[in-house]
């Protein structure tokens, strides 16, 4: 099984919105209006495509709130959530 790519939500002061970013990236995936936005609906796992990744989610505060795994099949089996 390959390694997902991995990916971080977080809030970007700067320009007061929510950037998905690949890990070791300096651009952003895809921006977000609010953190409601990106987390509803799907809008994450459109955002990564077909190959999916491992979404790590922060709270504005910069602590992390939750992993998820896009698609779901790909979660590791040894995972605790």
């Amino acid at each position: 099984m390959s390694k997902l790519p991995k990916y971080t939500l977080s809030h970007d002061e700067a320009k007061k919105d929510w950037v998905l970013k690949q890990d070791g990236a300096d651009r952003a995936t895809k921006r977000f209006e609010s953190k409601s936005e990106a987390t509803k609906g799907g809008a994450l796992s459109d955002a990564l495509g077909k190959s999916g990744g491992s979404v790590k989610i922060q709270k504005q505060d910069g602590k992390y709130q939750e992993e998820r795994t896009f698609p779901r099949s790909k979660d590791p089996r040894k995972s605790k959530g």
